[in-house]
């Protein structure tokens, strides 16, 4: 198919490379060859930062080059993007430390061309702190080249909804869902700061040359919109379209939702698969909101289908073959129906009982994807393992946490080991909670990961799992590191893989796919990876099949799930409940927000791929789990 061709409906250059490390490296060259250029120049380059998970590969690779290739940053000057309003400096959240720590540190920039956002400034200040920011970036020469992230809600910077073509650095106010996706970090919404301090969509578009980068898939739809619609102050983003030279570098998941990848057949002609055929006639019938039996010719006619009826039509014989397939998804046996004819089945009858092993990147990611197959499968009488990979203690609150060190106090009645640890964790977090730039100790981290153990034992006894059948991993690149910065080693492949080779599954349960490659699901996937290919040569690999789950925020298309696991009002009902045990994890929202709290998503998301099955004309059930088979 010819490029041009594919790309009609993208007004932004974009390319998707095989990872974001891939993407990074290209990006870091270009860097490293305008930073050089500049010096034989005897000028300085002028660089736009951004923060967040996003550009932290780029900045490891540029400090690669810095040691290994001898990259100087001695000619560099650096303005970021943004800050939180109301952070000091020493904020384990605030930008300007997070720059320190990826980068600044790290190379040889001087301290004077370094230039962050004050979130510090006097708020009858603030006015004339930006239009002093804009000045600077006017002295230096303007910026040569921009750095971007995008948000969910379309942002740049912070440039939230709403904000014009031609705004400048100015104080703003967070979007929900840019403090909702920021919650996490700062340990509850209501902890996260309400303003920032931003450049402008203007200034940004001043910049000589903006790459945007983006990865994972919770970034796909905002990316196709930004690249494929009109502009508009709803998607800030978008009016990157005006630039004279910008693109967008995304991995395989931020680039999911173009048109030329999600719906080739819309922009050019097609070889189709039966893959493919499967993936469009399932869209052609909620797009025409008609049961797949029920598709006629024209439908396919009126959207660029008819190519697909030539050579696997016609229209009756192909709906009927696209229907059983959908309908062979279904099963009310995730881990085989024993003694059964399984032709038609997702997964095989034989070995039965299975060994199953469940890995949750970290407590509750096992419940909220697939907590009523989880007790399918142990009532068929399959050996079920449920493997935490993370002690989940960097997502609790301290707040909670509090309550768990007094109910210990109380309990102990000055039984002197356990009282004392638990005093010490209790005076760590008052000063945590008197000082936010204060950091864990230990003994806090240690309580907080106990506190999400006994969540999950109590969510586990809900959904039939037997006691002892659990495994805590606690691997280290989740205990050493922070969320968006985490730094997987041997040890923790080393563990994996040694846990996989014990326990011999015939069948995984995994999830991580696709999401932002420094997320902890994302980064347990590729330990994953890595252990099922250590061990490759052990007869049990040659067994086992992997089955992918997803957390509520990201549902599996209709035609990515092979495998359908109807639940009952009951077995939703129970699954509910067992999310409800990691009450650590429940919302900081202030109430009314529709489906924010955990169970509440999960029972939707389970409901939603129920309607999706029904729209498409298969029985009707109360909810569905899916799984998509990774052949690894």
């Amino acid at each position: 198919m010819n490029a041009a061709e594919t790309r009609q409906r993208e007004k932004i250059p974009t390319e998707i490379h095989a990872s974001a490390d891939a993407a990074s490296k290209v990006l870091a060259a270009e860097i490293a060859a305008l930073i050089r250029a500049r010096a034989a120049e005897g000028r300085r380059a002028v660089l736009g930062l951004a923060t967040g998970s996003t550009p932290v590969r780029l900045y490891r690779e540029l400090i690669r080059l810095h040691k290994e290739e001898g990259l100087s940053f001695a000619n560099v000057v650096t303005f970021n993007l943004d800050e939180y309003y109301g952070l000091g400096r020493g904020h384990p959240e605030s930008y300007w430390r997070f720059m320190h720590e990826q980068l600044f540190n790290h190379v040889d920039l001087p301290a004077a061309h370094i230039h962050v956002p004050d979130g510090t400034a006097p708020r009858g200040e603030v006015f004339g702190w930006c239009r002093a920011y804009e000045e600077q970036i006017r002295e230096a020469g303007g910026l040569d080249l921009q750095i971007l992230g995008i948000g969910r809600t379309g942002h740049i910077g912070f440039n939230e909804p709403g904000s014009g073509r031609d705004s400048r650095t100015r104080l703003v106010t967070l979007d929900s869902l840019t403090r909702r996706d920021a919650a996490r970090d700062f340990l509850g919404e209501a902890n996260v700061p309400r303003h920032a301090i931003t450049m402008g969509v203007g200034t940004i578009l001043d910049a000589r040359k903006i790459v945007l980068l983006a990865w994972g898939e919770a970034k796909a739809r905002v990316v196709a919109e930004a690249v494929e619609n009109p502009p508009v102050d709803s998607l800030p983003a978008s009016f990157l379209q005006g630039h004279p030279d910008v693109r967008f570098l995304l991995d395989p998941a931020a680039g999911s939702e173009l048109t030329r990848i999600k719906h080739p057949w819309l922009v050019g002609q097609v070889e189709w698969t039966p893959a493919l055929g499967r993936r469009a006639v399932t869209w052609l019938s909620r797009e025409v909101k008609r049961p797949i039996l029920k598709l006629l010719d024209e439908h396919y006619g009126e959207h660029g289908m008819s190519d697909l009826l030539t050579e696997q039509g016609p229209a009756y014989n192909l709906n009927i073959r696209i229907f059983n397939e959908v309908q062979h998804t279904i099963t009310g046996w995730p881990g085989g129906k024993p003694k059964a004819d399984d032709t038609h089945r997702p997964e095989r009858a034989s070995p039965f009982p299975k060994r199953v092993v469940v890995l949750a990147p970290e407590p509750s990611d096992e419940m909220l994807g697939m907590g009523g197959t989880l007790s399918r499968l142990v009532e068929q009488g399959h050996e079920v393992t449920v493997v935490y990979l993370t002690s989940g203690n960097l997502a609790v609150p301290d707040e909670e946490a509090l309550i768990v060190t007094d109910l210990v106090l109380d309990f102990v009645n000055g039984a002197a080991g356990p009282e004392s640890a638990a005093r010490g964790a209790r005076a760590a977090l008052a000063r945590k909670l008197a000082d936010p730039s204060a950091s864990d100790t230990p003994e806090t981290r240690r309580l907080k990961g106990l506190l999400r153990r006994g969540e999950a034992r109590a969510a586990l006894r809900l959904a039939g799992v037997a006691a002892n059948a659990e495994r805590f991993l606690d691997l280290p690149f989740y205990e050493k590191g922070r969320y968006r910065q985490f730094r997987p080693g041997e040890a923790d492949q080393a563990a994996l893989t040694a846990l996989l080779a014990e326990l011999r599954p015939h069948q995984i349960f995994a999830t991580g796919e696709g999401q932002d490659p420094s997320s902890v699901g994302a980064v347990c996937f590729e330990l994953l990876r890595a252990a099922l290919e250590a061990n490759r040569e052990q007869a049990w690999r040659k067994d086992c099949r992997v089955w992918l789950y997803r957390t509520p925020d990201k549902a599996w298309a209709p035609h990515e799930i092979d495998m359908a696991v109807p639940l009952s009002p009951a077995q939703l009902a129970r699954k509910v409940q067992a999310i409800y045990q990691h009450k650590s994890q429940r919302s900081q929202t202030p109430a009314g927000e529709d489906l924010h709290e955990a169970w509440q998503q999960a029972e939707a998301a389970a409901r939603a791929i129920a309607q999706t099955y029904d729209s498409l004309g298969l029985a009707e059930y109360e909810a569905i789990e899916a799984f998509r088979r990774w052949m690894f």
